[in-house]
């Protein structure tokens, strides 16, 4: 029993499983993160940039 025990915790075949989905979780919790931001910001951006062209007027009316 010592020795199953002893191999078992010796035994790293496992620890590079968990890594990699540790690093994959990371990677998409930060890609998520950035989608969030960029969204954010654009949706104000885009509302300004409607409501700009929405009070301009063209210049070229009665001509």
């Amino acid at each position: 029993m010592k020795t199953l025990l002893r191999n078992f915790l010796k035994s790293e075949s496992g620890a590079i499983t968990v890594d990699w989905v540790v690093l994959t979780a990371a990677i998409v919790g930060l890609g998520l993160a950035a989608v969030a931001s960029v969204h954010n910001s654009t949706n104000g951006l885009s509302e300004r940039v409607g409501n700009a062209v929405a009070i301009t007027t063209l210049g070229t009316e009665g001509e």
